[in-house]
Formats: C-alpha cells, structure tokens, sequence
C-alpha cells in the first residue's frame, strides 16, 4: 500500500515495467495486424474552479476577498492493448482542494492490468489487478472528471471529499461479470486489497494530533448493477468493508483500530431531457481497542435526491436535496456537543443545491451552481478554521471551467 500523498518515483518504475513486460509478452501473439503501438489512447482533463462562501472557508479563503481559486483537478491517462483480452490502463492525477501549491504533486490515480477470459455476445468475465477506482455508488469511478459529474462537487453526505483517500482506490485485485439478460444488463464487481488512508482519515478522526500513523489492512468492495431497457432504469447496491490499524507512538490514545462499512442504493430513472437520480447509504464506523475516549461505535445515514433536465442540445439545469447525519442516534449532535467533542451542527448537514452547466464545445465545459447548507457534517476542515467557530447556515457559489481532449 502506497501512503504518500506525492507520486513516487517507484511507482513510475512499476507503471513501466508492466507496461514493458506485457508489451514484450503479447506483442509476438497479436490477433491481427494492428500493432501495439496503433492500440495506444491518451487523453487528459484540466478543471478551475472559483469558490465563494459567505461563512465556513471551502477549499482555500473562501470567504475572504474574492474568494478562493484552490480547487484545481488536472489528469492524463494512457491506456493500451498489446493483447486482444489484455487492457493495460493508468491516470495521473494532481489535485488541489485547498491547502498549499505543494499539495497538488501527481498521484497514481489507478494503475491496472485487465485480463478478459470470457468475451462473447452474452457475457463478460475478467480480472483487474493494481490500483483500481473502488465501485461505490453511480459516481465514484470517474468522480475526478468535471464532464463526468452531474454537478462541480458530487453530493457530499456520499461522496465524502473530507475522507477522499478512503473511498477513492484500492490497491488490489477486482473480479468483474457483465451478463446480458433478455430486457437489461446485469454487472457485478468484486474486490480485495488494501485500501487507501492518507491524512484526511486521520485528520476527520481527531487522530492527527497524536504522534502515531494509521496504517491501512485488508480490505473488501463489491457492487451489483443492473441496467434496465438500455439504461432507462439503473439500480445498484455497493458495500465495503475496511480496515486499519493505528500505531501509537506514545501513551494517548494507545494501539487500536479502524473499521469503517459503508452500504449504498442506487437508483436512477433516464429519460431524453431528463434524469433522476436518488441514493440512500448507512455507514458504520468503528474505533476499538484505544486506551482513551477515542474508542466509539457510530451509525451515519445519508441520501440525496436530484433532478436534471437537458434542454438546447448543450445546457443543463440541476436542482438537489443532500442529507447527512454523522450518527442516527444522535441526530442533533446535542449529545456530542454536550460531551464537549464540538458544535452541534458539525454532526449533520443539509444542502439544497442549484446548478447549471453549459457545454459549447466537446472539449469545453463552463459550470455554476449555489449551495445553500444548514449544518458542517460534510465540511472538509483543512487546518484553516476552527470547527467551533463555523457557522451552522452557510452559503456557497461555485464556478468552473473544464476542458479535456
């Protein structure tokens, strides 16, 4: 498992080799005249976005001046075929939400090796094995590509970007089935492997302020998928199971460890002009064998409903309800501020989204939308505000422009 938040030189190293390696292997067993090299696509994608809030700094100052302009996504990937059922495909990708212009250095956002044993009319079977997008609800796989999402920021209480390491990838090996039914199409995926905790983990468990590291253990995904009538009805369930170990180096808060579940519904209903997309998601998350207050047993809840409509070929208009609450038990966060761990309102969040996105050429995206949130459950604290000073109803408008090739 790769830790790091920067790319590192080895991982570079064993992107090539494997590309080498299998390169050589196949090239002498091609199924047709095509040479590798022919089979070679690369595309990328660059995303700026402006961030104004009123209360509650997002991604950078915020609320300060003219906002904030620290919300960057940049990516190239490369994919190849040096044999017919053999797929090699990576993606760099620099980041920055937030945070310093040192936080943008490239990462490896997956890096696999795809082999098909069946590939016929009626079914699909394969094996993935790398560093692979996790199968988490609609949107996980393809979040960091602005022209893939419905909105600029995916609906929070699912898609958390306080926790992104965690959900993103896995480092691992993905089994996948594709089985083609008389009115739809079924496709499941499962997987195994390491998950990935980086710093924002540890920062939203209040575990960054103790001299220890927590290191990820194994860990488990799966997703089934089911396409009605060509796409005109999605549903999916996704569950994952993952696990960590925290490492003290001194006496507070001891030797433990992290069990995070996470279960999501999916639904989606398509038409021409319009779509609607609801998911619904419980989250068990778990801290035992600590020797402080550290250990805790919670239960969250979340779901969103969302509308688009399409309309002059190139523009879209989105309306959205999010919903989250960090613990079902406590829905108010009354009993944690009571316990002196924090604002009430930083145990929940409710956000009524607007947006609209026009999309002039192929390549060109210009995006706006307005948040209007009741809550900081969602709120990605980055070191540039105290969680007690926050305020409970904030505002937030946000604009971006993307362009990919």
């Amino acid at each position: 498992m790769i830790v790091s938040k920067s790319f590192r030189l080895s991982e570079y190293r064993v992107v090539a080799a494997l590309l080498g390696f299998f390169i050589f292997l196949f090239s002498t067993h091609a199924q047709s005249e095509e040479s590798i090299v022919d089979t070679l696509q690369v595309h990328g994608f660059l995303s700026q976005a402006l961030i104004i809030t009123d209360d509650n700094d997002f991604f950078g100052p915020s609320s300060q001046g003219a906002g904030s302009f620290k919300y960057t996504e940049a990516g190239l990937n490369a994919s190849m075929r040096p044999h017919q059922d053999i797929l090699i495909a990576a993606q760099l990708l620099s980041r920055r939400a937030g945070g310093s212009g040192s936080d943008a250095h490239p990462e490896l956002d997956y890096g696999l090796i795809d082999y098909q044993m069946i590939s016929d009319q009626q079914r699909t079977f394969g094996i993935q094995l790398g560093r692979i997008k996790n199968p988490f609800g609609f949107y996980n796989q393809t979040r960091d590509v602005a022209f893939t999402r419905p909105s600029i920021l995916l609906p929070q209480s699912i898609y958390f970007d306080r926790t992104r390491s965690l959900g993103l990838s896995g480092d691992g090996v993905t089994l996948y089935h594709d089985e083609k039914l008389v009115n739809g199409t079924i496709r499941s995926q499962v997987g195994f492997g390491r998950a990935r905790i980086e710093n924002d983990v540890e920062r939203t468990l209040g575990l960054d302020s103790f001299p220890g590291s927590l290191k990820p253990g194994s860990s488990a995904i799966g997703q089934i998928r089911y396409e009605h009538d060509g796409g005109r009805i999605i549903t999916a369930i996704s569950a994952a199971k993952a696990n960590a170990e925290y490492s003290s180096d001194g006496h507070r808060p001891g030797d433990g460890s992290f069990q995070f579940q996470p279960l999501i519904f999916s639904l989606q209903y398509n038409q021409e002009l319009w779509t609607l997309t609801a998911e619904y998601a419980t989250r068990h998350l778990k801290l035992s064998e600590f020797d402080s207050v550290a250990n805790s047993s919670t239960r969250g809840e979340s779901w969103y409903l969302q509308f688009t409509r399409r309309f002059n070929n190139n523009w879209q208009w989105l309306v959205r309800y999010d919903s989250l609450v960090n613990n079902r038990n406590d829905r108010s966060g009354k009993t944690f501020e009571a316990n002196g761990f924090g604002p009430a309102h930083s145990q929940f969040a409710d956000d009524l989204t607007f947006g609209l996105q026009w999309t002039p050429h192929p390549q060109v995206m210009i995006a706006s939308e307005y948040h209007h949130v009741d809550g900081t459950g969602w709120w990605p604290n980055q070191g540039n505000d105290d969680a007690v000073e926050t305020s409970r109803r904030w505002n937030m408008w946000l604009f971006q422009v993307s362009l990919r090739f």
